[in-house]
């Protein structure tokens, strides 16, 4: 057991598609600027972490930036605690709708293939159809928090990304060129998700994506 998994409430409240059913419980910490500190008895995260919110109107072209125009930081966790307050007031990835992702970053790293922590690195990407995504996305956030990829810095963020009936993981990288990190981070994915054994897995650096302007083309829906 992670130290997440007994600080968990089980019965958290439905949620509705404002991102969060209380906005001030989803704006923890969120002046990044200020260094927090966990109080006595907390447990401290080894890396403190920012959520960010997209949303934007399929028709209309992706740029970058409309795209860092339409990307919101909803809050900011240093602790366990803190964490388990701030996801239990969250929507879950299963109950939005239309053109949204959820971006869960190291602090300091904005949810963008141009960020310096990003460019040089890609993603895991996993697409699946409705009805997996919030296990998914709980799962792979306690696995990203609780360390258990092994891989030290060079895992930036997680995001899910909502497309109508289609939800897609992506696992971003530091680096492309440690094959023997992209590959733990792969296997972990793996295991912490109980993934069966022919579920397709791309690996997309963003060098890629800035090419055709696409996290997810020509991705194929596995689960």
């Amino acid at each position: 057991m992670n130290q997440f998994e007994h600080l968990k409430d089980d019965d958290l409240e439905d949620q509705d598609e404002t991102v969060c059913n209380r906005e001030e419980d989803c704006s923890i910490n969120n002046n990044r600027r200020k260094t927090v500190s966990p109080a006595a008895g907390e447990h401290p995260l080894q890396y403190n972490y920012t959520l960010w919110y997209s949303r934007r109107t399929p028709s209309r072209p992706a740029n970058t930036q409309s795209y860092e125009q339409n990307i919101r930081q909803k809050g900011a966790v240093v602790n366990v605690e803190q964490f388990w307050k701030f996801y239990s007031h969250l929507v879950r990835p299963g109950d939005l709708t239309g053109h949204s992702d959820f971006h869960l970053f190291k602090e300091g790293i904005k949810p963008m293939w141009e960020d310096e922590a990003n460019k040089n690195g890609g993603k895991w990407i996993i697409r699946l159809r409705k009805g997996l995504a919030s296990r998914f996305w709980e799962n792979i956030i306690l696995a990203m928090l609780g360390e258990q990829f092994m891989v030290g810095e060079e895992i930036c963020g997680v995001v899910v990304s909502i497309r109508f009936q289609v939800r897609m993981f992506t696992h971003a990288t530091h680096t492309h060129t440690h094959t023997h990190t992209t590959n733990r981070i792969r296997d972990t994915l793996r295991r912490v998700l109980n993934l069966p054994p022919n579920t397709i897995m791309e690996y997309k650096t963003h060098n890629d994506s800035l090419k055709d302007n696409s996290s997810f083309r020509n991705t194929k829906i596995t689960l």
